[in-house]
């Protein structure tokens, strides 16, 4: 089995300092495990969000409709504007005329009613309402034309390079479009950068008042089946099939890792997209069997903590004679059921290494090795800044440098 393009890590937002999918870390498996399930459906991807890590996948690529899918770009822009304080959740919103209108699932909101942001949040999600969407997207937008602006420019800002949105709700227009691989970034990013705002996404019942009894159930169904799940969202339209993004955790006992380092327990996440599915039922049975593969076929290991010094190099001309390297994220790697006590590391540094150094700078990789085979390499930063030296001792250094 060929293995998957690699997905990559690009900072988050200074204030959350977290990494996720952009650009650069493989972590893509040499030793093959079982291979994976047949998967009815037109796209669909596997990843341990643990480990950034793609462990299945097929034609993630392809463009696809992503339906109410859609509203996981919104909710990321609602928790985003909750965070920055320009909406309160016990904050009211008004029902627009077009709010009222909307087709499709609905909370039956009526113009001119007042409701309360976190009722319109559990609408979006757990009812997949488009009258709640609208609500939220307008009232942070001003109008749902600037709120589809803030998408698709938040969009570019997470590297969905496939990604274009035509509304907030996932309606279907020409060129509303992403990728399961961009579905991928989106949604390992939500987890990531809004952990606060997790809760919703398990919430399996929501009734407001008004609202159908029919429509007061997750379209999750795995909500409902496996008590390891917990989100994210689900979508239909005819065209776009049936389709899901479905998020687990289980627990990973602690103990020494293959460095001989002491852990303490932590927690797995895998999360799988399905796109194009035939039915409710059959989006997650698919789900299902994939996330049942993963945690059965692989396993994380938990190589360093956050800011846990993997090495320490020397320094050339610096006011320290060394840096400490690292990741501000745990190191973590997946790999096949098994292999984990025969994995060694080995650190690929940069030399020399001349000050000044930028905390967070590049400088090394982590090689994660099996036998013979390197199953992940890990990129290493600067855990802290070096300064120049002064004159006398950069010309110090100058000389010793000339000199080796």
């Amino acid at each position: 089995m060929r293995c998957p393009d690699a997905m990559v890590l690009a900072s988050l937002s200074l204030r959350t300092g977290l990494l996720v999918l952009v650009a650069a870390i493989s972590l893509c498996v040499a030793a093959q495990p079982l291979p994976p399930p047949e998967v009815a459906a037109r796209a669909y991807l596997l990843m341990d969000v643990s480990a950034n890590q793609v462990l299945a996948a097929k034609d993630v690529d392809l463009p696809v409709e992503p339906a109410s899918l859609t509203k996981l770009m919104t909710a990321y822009l609602v928790f985003n504007a909750l965070r920055s304080k320009q909406l309160d959740l016990q904050q009211t919103l008004p029902v627009s005329e077009r709010a009222w209108k909307m087709p499709g699932s609905r909370m039956s909101l009526t113009p001119r009613m007042l409701v309360p942001v976190n009722d319109l949040i559990k609408g979006m999600i757990v009812q997949s309402a488009n009258d709640a969407t609208m609500a939220l997207a307008e009232g942070v937008g001003g109008s749902a034309e600037h709120f589809v602006d803030m998408m698709n420019a938040q969009a570019k800002v997470l590297g969905l390079q496939a990604t274009t949105y035509k509304n907030p709700e996932g309606s279907p227009a020409a060129g509303h479009l992403t990728t399961a691989r961009d579905l991928g970034t989106l949604a390992a990013r939500l987890v990531a950068d809004f952990p606060e705002r997790a809760e919703y996404f398990a919430i399996k019942k929501y009734h407001y008042p008004d609202t159908p009894a029919a429509n007061d159930s997750s379209r999750n169904l795995l909500l409902f089946r496996d008590p390891s799940v917990d989100g994210l969202a689900a979508g239909y339209t005819e065209t776009a099939g049936y389709c899901l993004v479905a998020t687990a955790r289980r627990d990973v006992a602690g103990g020494s890792m293959p460095n001989g380092t002491r852990v303490e327990p932590f927690a797995r996440r895998l999360l799988a997209i399905v796109l194009g599915a035939a039915s409710d039922n059959a989006r997650a049975n698919e789900s299902q069997k994939l996330l049942n593969w993963g945690f059965t076929a692989y396993e994380s290991v938990k190589l360093f903590d956050a800011e846990q010094a993997v090495a320490q190099s020397s320094v050339w001309k610096g006011v320290q004679p060394s840096v400490k390297l690292g990741r501000f994220q745990p190191i973590v790697v997946a790999v096949p059921t098994g292999s984990a006590p025969k994995l060694k590391t080995q650190v690929v540094r940069t030399e020399p290494l001349v000050a000044p150094l930028a905390k967070n700078q590049s400088l090394g990789s982590l090689k994660v090795i099996a036998g013979d085979q390197t199953v992940a390499e890990v990129p290493l930063v600067a855990l802290e800044a070096v300064e120049q030296a002064g004159l006398l001792g950069r010309a110090w250094d100058a000389l010793r440098l000339w000199i080796r």
